[in-house]
């Protein structure tokens, strides 16, 4: 297998078949992330697009410390939020409700089809997808959120605990019947 360091260089130096081949082998993962943070499939592939110009014309500036997947990932964010931010101004919720704390939305989610657990967190309001991918998918603190989204970090904690809520309420009434099947037959 060919060393992605020798790929890079080659599509630095100009190489097409590099480009392509760097563009493969990336591109299906890279299309499931743009996916998360987009409206639609199209949307979703206009961000894949963009996010391969930006990775191609950034490509001298990775330093190769760390991983390069993390870093096409990391753009690949970016460009779908700069979409986002651009299309759809953000509403974000300010309050934090006392009874919004952590829910046992792990539970359920372990036991759904992933493409039901993707379509549920897509249905979620934009302000809140955003936050809940953010947290839970690309790992930024609250603190991260914030300054990405231009909010306060009580507002993002807010926003993740409106979406767990959503999520929650959406699940058990897709799943109730199989949870109460479960709960039936031990």
């Amino acid at each position: 297998m060919e060393d992605i360091r020798d790929i890079i260089d080659a599509c630095i130096s100009g190489d097409n078949r590099a480009h392509e081949k760097l563009y493969r082998m990336l591109a299906p993962k890279m299309y499931g992330v743009c996916l998360r943070y987009a409206k639609d499939a199209d949307e979703a592939r206009d961000n894949l697009q963009d996010g391969f110009v930006t990775v191609f014309t950034k490509l001298r500036d990775f330093r190769h410390e760390g991983s390069f997947e993390g870093w096409v990932r990391r753009i690949m964010v970016n460009v779908s939020l700069d979409r986002y931010r651009k299309n759809q101004p953000l509403l974000f919720v300010n309050e934090l409700r006392a009874h919004d704390v952590a829910t046992h939305e792990e539970e359920a989610m372990a036991n759904l089809p992933v493409e039901d657990l993707v379509r549920t967190i897509r249905e979620l309001p934009p302000q809140y997808k955003m936050v809940f991918n953010l947290y839970v998918f690309e790992g930024l603190s609250h603190q991260e959120i914030g300054k990405q989204l231009g909010i306060t970090e009580s507002t993002s904690k807010s926003n993740l605990s409106r979406a767990r809520e959503i999520l929650r309420q959406k699940l058990e009434s897709q799943y109730g019947e199989m949870k109460k099947n479960r709960r039936y037959s031990t």
